[in-house]
């Protein structure tokens, strides 16, 4: 039997218990990797850790030490860490129009979504510059590119962010062996998107109408990009823009 892409790399996925981050612990489990998940769901991580032969640490992204021992844990018990796909995010009901939207509502999206990039970064690079190898592999969005019809103004902020921030250690750690890379899901059938539209289906109906294959992404589909990125077939790609989003990012009109 073929080896898989990450046979014998250590991966760390945080926010790997729900959605992306979950399809994506069980894709690169069946490519041979050692998967470290970091979340805050203690049970379902346990049991998925189990599952799939990797470890759990309990992670809150938010936190320097917690993200450190996440990172740290990965090298102890498998001797490296490989991949890092920073992937933990939130996408709350009140961030909303700038008009609408709190301070403490903002702060908290950006500390989700941007500062714990920030965090994972800066703990996996050491392990990484020593090893001379190493794929990063960040979570932003579609509209970090575009503007979005349905405004989340702190979400939206923090996944262009998120953008540039990928370009900038992807450029600048190239030559270290490490690559970074911004991953840039459109919409995706995931608890995060259902919890989102289930009290309003018109929103829900506004973003759909703007997909050219009309309908959201699976999580799979997402994992698929991930596990690319993550392997040798993108050797030659960092500091990337990597949209996996259907076609939204290129639509003017989109047939009905």
């Amino acid at each position: 039997m073929a080896a898989g892409r990450l046979e014998g790399r250590t991966a760390v996925i945080t926010g790997g218990c729900s959605g992306i981050g979950l399809a994506t612990v069980r894709r690169f489990a069946t490519e041979g990797a050692r998967v470290v998940i970091g979340d805050l769901d203690d049970a379902q991580g346990k049991d998925l850790a189990t599952e799939v032969g990797g470890a759990f640490v309990h992670c809150d992204v938010t936190d320097a030490d917690e993200v450190a021992e996440l990172f740290a844990t990965a090298q102890r018990e498998f001797g490296s860490v490989d991949v890092a796909f920073n992937n933990a995010g939130i996408s709350p009901p009140d961030d909303d129009s700038i008009l609408d939207t709190g301070l403490a509502a903002w702060r908290r999206v950006q500390d989700v979504n941007l500062t714990s990039v920030y965090l994972c970064c800066k703990a996996v690079l050491p392990y990484m510059r020593e090893q001379g190898r190493g794929s990063i592999i960040n979570t932003a969005s579609f509209v970090a590119v575009i503007g979005a019809a349905t405004s989340q103004i702190s979400y939206t902020a923090s996944k262009g962010g998120v953008l540039a921030m990928s370009r900038e250690l992807g450029v600048q750690f190239a030559r270290e062996g490490v690559r970074v890379n911004a991953l840039c899901p459109g919409p995706v059938d995931t608890p995060m998107l259902r919890e989102l539209f289930a009290t309003d289906p018109e929103r829900a109906a506004r973003r759909l109408v703007h997909v050219p294959m009309g309908r959201f992404a699976r999580a799979e589909e997402i994992a698929d990009a991930a596990l690319f990125l993550a392997s040798d077939e993108s050797s030659f790609i960092t500091a990337s823009t990597f949209l996996v989003d259907g076609g939204i990012s290129a639509a003017y009109v989109t047939p009905l």
